[in-house]
């Protein structure tokens, strides 16, 4: 059992970005920046993680003979709902399209609205005259279960496995520690000002290592927040707090916080407990969770955390073979729908944690932190098997 994958072509062993307009070698710092090129094309993850995690994989080129069960796979930097992939797709590609000899697979690590990618890509289909089942999608986020072509994967795991492994953690250990919790931020999102702003009125930071960067922004709208301000009670000291940043708590750049190959030890090693800010809190109204290396930077480290994302993100976890301290942690904030209720459930949930003896919970911990740091540290060859799997059963 194997991918079959099927590129335009191959340079020095890797496959080129699918529908690229930018040139760039492979082995190359040039190689990284496709992203920033129209039409956002990348370097497919999914053959770089067979690759690393010896998963079977054969590359074809669209001139070759290959099996019928192929993939023209298309790695995507973001999702540009202005672009017509299909336009860009070679001749060749399109008669065996039509020909049901091959399948376009999207790979997408982000986790945008699959709902609406579906939409989009099935109206593309039609006005192309392409079969409706002549592409498949993996996505990050978990809604695309619920959908037609569509798969959920968890590729962050797979990436910060790969972008951070030169960096070996430590077995667990209770030493003591001198801060209570690791909150870090490193893009300003108003609903990520709102949670830290909250935390940090209520005491809750005040012997932690936190940071929260406003120089880097996504440029959303004040108003478009999933916590209703008003309701939290945080509307004129949220821009107080904002107008006052950035906030550090290292030296490294804005540039620095987002390599993955680049670990701050103690942010793990010297307190208790990780707030995780993950990359949405509503995953783009979607009702799916959205897992980045976020979340799985203190389960490497065997840092006990609470996530501060999207209902289910936990339940998410558990699926994935985690375990997230349920015998410690009142974890019931995750199965509030409600945005601003859960974020109100999460500040109780801290409250609670910061009134204990954090040495003595942090051992409570012990069995659920050595499982995780194991089950991440180790191959993920299941997990591209299983991918595998579903994508031939759709």
């Amino acid at each position: 059992m194997a991918f079959n994958f099927v590129v335009d072509r191959v340079v020095k062993d890797r496959a080129y970005p699918a529908l690229a307009r930018y040139s760039a070698e492979p082995y190359t710092p040039e190689w990284q920046e496709f992203v920033d090129h129209w039409p956002y094309t990348v370097p497919c993850e999914l053959i770089e993680h067979c690759r690393e995690f010896g998963v079977a994989y054969n590359l074809y080129t669209v001139n070759d003979v290959y099996p019928p069960d192929s993939y023209y796979p298309v790695g995507l930097g973001f999702f540009d709902f202005n672009i017509d992939y299909f336009a860009l797709m070679t001749d060749p590609v399109h008669r065996a399209l039509r020909d049901n000899q091959l399948r376009i697979l999207f790979y997408y690590h982000e986790g945008d609205n699959p709902f609406r990618i579906k939409e989009r890509l099935d109206s593309l289909c039609l006005a192309w005259e392409l079969p409706p089942r002549c592409y498949q999608f993996v996505s990050g986020n978990t809604a695309a279960r619920t959908l037609e072509n569509f798969i959920y994967f968890p590729d962050h795991e797979l990436l910060y496995w790969r972008r951070n492994q030169a960096v070996v953690p430590e077995p667990f250990n209770n030493n003591k520690r001198t801060r209570d919790f690791t909150c870090l931020s490193r893009t300003h999102k108003w609903w990520r000002a709102t949670a830290v702003a909250d935390l940090q009125r209520n005491d809750l930071l005040d012997n932690s290592f936190w940071s929260y960067n406003t120089d880097v922004s996504i440029d959303e709208e004040f108003e478009n927040n999933p916590i209703e301000i008003d309701v939290v009670n945080i509307r004129y000291g949220l821009k107080e707090f904002v107008r006052n940043g950035p906030y550090t708590c290292d030296s490294l750049t804005a540039t620095d916080h987002n390599n993955h190959a680049l670990t701050v030890n103690e942010h793990y090693t010297d307190s208790y407990c990780n707030i995780v800010l993950e990359t949405h809190f509503d995953t783009d109204q979607s009702g799916g969770v959205f897992l980045t290396e976020k979340i799985f930077k203190p389960i490497k480290y065997a840092q006990p955390f609470v996530i501060v994302g999207p209902a289910g993100s936990l339940r998410t976890l558990r699926s994935l073979g985690y375990r997230t301290f349920d015998h410690a942690v009142d974890t019931s904030y995750d199965l509030i729908e409600n945005n601003t209720l859960r974020w109100l459930a999460l500040l109780d949930t801290l409250r609670e944690i910061k009134k204990k003896n954090l040495s003595q919970w942090f051992e409570l911990c012990r069995v659920d932190l050595e499982h995780n740091q194991q089950l991440f540290l180790s191959t993920k060859q299941d997990r591209l098997n299983t991918l595998l799997n579903q994508l031939q059963t759709l």
